[in-house]
């Protein structure tokens, strides 16, 4: 590894540590809002990270990929499912850091990447691993002892994991970057929001103006929290391999698990803390899978390459066969570690292309 390539390689660690450190310690900003109700903060969450994406867009000159996205109605179509997906998101999260269940929505993004596999088999009819489902099973029991330690449902949980799950799908059938992404998605928002701030407003009830301003700059800071960790993990995902961006979007739920539990002083009964011991179990499988696989198709890719260095050669070893189908379709695996079956667990992605980001901010 060269000189530059190895700082490359610790600018982006450093982009990436800071994208996930800060969606993982997002909790600590959602109660400085207050007394804006979790609406209200939703509402304006949208309205500034479009002013504030928008900017950003309009800095680097980034805009050829709208007249595209319009000339597309069912790729607009499909931004529209995942504007209003990652609204019940958003929601759901900034009401549940509000009201005390921050360990809840930790929750919901350690299960994300089982909801996703279940999302896979049902409906893209995908085939699992034995580990997979494996994972999957411990899962589902996770969830049944967490609904007896809560008893009820870990409905917040549920709602955040399904929530993203979907938003991840659809985001990958729109297939744009993720500062696109989030422009093409808050400008969806955009309007029904400030048509809700207006209201609120003209009904007395807005604290954007009522409470000094102070407190309007930080309901203003909503758009820089939603977009700048967005920033940051698409200045790291060129620079690391995917695997390693995939182990790192683990960061964002510890963190918002210990401050449920150290900081927020949120209660872990003993059932509670079995629920999560098998969650964490199975998405160590998911991992271990994940990784094994990744360099099963490393050595496979370097014995296809080697074949067809000999073959250019005119030296090929007859017990060689090289199969297409490695390069071509390679196994699929669950989020957050799908993308390293695409490439390899020691290259990082090409400046050209384009990465998807897996959170646009809890």
């Amino acid at each position: 590894m060269t000189e530059k390539s190895a700082g490359e390689r610790r600018k982006g660690l450093l982009n990436g540590f800071a994208a996930y450190g800060m969606w993982g310690l997002v909790p600590l900003f959602w109660p400085l809002l207050k007394p804006a109700g979790a609406v209200e903060i939703l509402a304006h969450r949208m309205v500034w990270s479009l002013l504030f994406v928008g900017a950003a867009l309009l800095f680097i000159r980034r805009w050829a990929w709208l007249g595209e996205l319009l000339r597309q109605p069912r790729r607009l179509a499909l931004v529209t499912v995942a504007a209003a997906v990652i609204t019940v998101n958003w929601g759901v999260y900034i009401w549940s850091v509000n009201s005390g269940h921050v360990v809840e929505a930790s929750l919901g993004y350690f299960i994300n990447p089982l909801v996703t596999i279940a999302i896979g088999v049902l409906l893209l009819k995908e085939r699992l691993r034995p580990v997979q489902w494996t994972a999957v099973g411990v899962g589902f029991a996770a969830v049944v002892v967490l609904t007896v330690g809560y008893g009820r449902p870990p409905w917040i949980s549920l709602c955040l994991a399904f929530s993203f799950a979907v938003y991840g799908l659809v985001k990958k059938k729109v297939d744009l970057g993720g500062i696109e992404s989030l422009a093409a998605e808050t400008a969806i928002q955009f309007l029904p929001a400030l048509g809700y701030l207006l209201w609120l407003s003209s009904q007395g009830d807005s604290t954007f103006g009522a409470e000094g301003a102070g407190h309007a700059a930080l309901l203003a800071a909503t758009g820089i929290v939603t977009a700048l960790p967005l920033v940051c993990f698409g200045a790291a995902a060129i620079r690391v391999p995917l695997s390693t961006m995939g182990l790192l979007q683990y960061l964002a739920p510890v963190f918002q698990f210990l401050l449920g539990i150290l900081y927020f002083k949120e209660a872990m009964p003993p059932e509670r803390w079995a629920g999560f011991a098998l969650v964490w179990l199975a998405l160590m499988l998911l991992t271990w899978d994940a990784l094994r696989t990744a360099r099963a198709l490393a050595r496979e890719r370097a014995k296809v390459a080697a074949a067809a260095t000999g073959a250019a050669a005119g030296s090929v070893d007859p017990s060689v066969v090289a199969n297409p189908s490695v390069m071509a379709n390679p196994v699929v695996l669950a989020n957050p570690l799908d993308a390293v079956d695409a490439v390899d667990a020691g290259e990082s992605v090409d400046a050209g292309d384009s990465v998807d980001a897996p959170k646009v901010g809890p």
